[in-house]
């Protein structure tokens, strides 16, 4: 199961974790109020393909999105781009709207927008039905994550 994957690997990196069982979401602004949190307070990791064809995860507020020309600067590369979500999968372990960098497959570098910086947020835990909610701070250190404005209003 994905869930113990994510669990082992917070174990390992001496990360608080708790996940949350809850009712599928139609949309993030769902799982928010679902969850009894604001959109901004879940985050999304995100998949991102560098032309080289290796990725990173980008940690997104759920009321941002990726600003482009930002996350190009801060990884040093002229082109990225979100992969489908077969190549997601294939490369994670997880699906789309359960990914996290923990227990991914494949360990990527991760950079996390600042906005998220001090607060505690909800992410992917591996499963559809699941949140897992952590210390982004905390996250951010366990995972080595580089922290950076690269977001813009969604």
């Amino acid at each position: 199961m994905s869930r113990e994957r994510v669990a082992a690997d917070a174990a390992a990196r001496d990360l608080e974790v708790e996940f949350v069982e809850r009712t599928n979401a139609r949309s993030l602004e769902e799982a928010a109020s679902i969850l009894g949190i604001t959109p901004s307070d879940i985050v999304k990791s995100l998949v991102v393909k560098r032309s080289d064809d290796t990725f990173l995860f980008a940690l997104v507020p759920g009321d941002r999105q990726i600003a482009w020309p930002k996350l190009r600067a801060v990884v040093g590369v002229n082109k990225l781009q979100l992969p489908t979500a077969e190549v997601a999968l294939e490369n994670t372990g997880y699906e789309r709207g359960t990914i996290t960098p923990l227990g991914s497959t494949t360990a990527w570098p991760v950079f996390a927008d600042s906005r998220i910086v001090g607060k505690r947020v909800s992410l992917g835990a591996g499963e559809h039905g699941l949140s897992l909610f952590v210390d982004a701070d905390a996250l951010i250190a366990a995972l080595g994550a580089t922290v950076a404005d690269i977001t813009t209003e969604a």
